[in-house]
This record gives C-alpha cells, structure tokens and sequence, in this order.
C-alpha cells in the first residue's frame, strides 16, 4: 500500500474536454509554430523563448482562427458509429 501511496501522490492529474477539438486546434497551432518560428536552429534557450513569446503574441494580435473543414455532416458519412443522424 505504502508503495501505491507513493506512486499516486507522483501522478499530476489534469482534466481535459470530453471532445478532441481543443487537441486538433493545439496540434495546428503546434504545426504553424514550427513552420512560422522553428524552422531553424535557435542555439540559446532565452532566445527561443523570446522568439516564441513575440511569435505568439503576433498570432494573439492577428485573432487567427481555425478553419474547420471537416463538417459535421462529412462526420456523419465518414464516422457513422460516433455520428449518428437524428431523425426527426
């Protein structure tokens, strides 16, 4: 029990949404930062973190929003199992 106790009170829970859109938008984000910002060595860490910082305030500034392009009826025909179509 001791050994179990030691192992949960390592652990650091975090809760995430029931849906995976917030996943999909940060791996996009994730993407275009490596293409717009890290495309390139950076050799000092501080010069990376500034690099990112003014990256990402330019991205904040410039309010980018995600292009969904997988509707939800391209879901239904694509993902009939966890789409269902309501009838009504």
């Amino acid at each position: 029990m001791n050994q179990a106790r030691r192992i949960a009170e390592r652990l650091e829970i975090h809760h995430t949404p029931k849906h995976g859109g917030w996943l999909n938008m940060a791996e996009i984000e994730i993407g275009v930062l490596n293409r717009q910002c890290l495309n390139r060595r950076i050799p000092e860490q501080e010069t990376l973190r500034s690099e990112i910082e003014l990256w990402e305030k330019k991205r904040n500034q410039d309010t980018v929003c995600v292009n969904w392009r997988f509707s939800t009826e391209d879901a239904r025909i694509k993902l009939k199992l966890l789409y269902p179509s309501i009838q009504g």
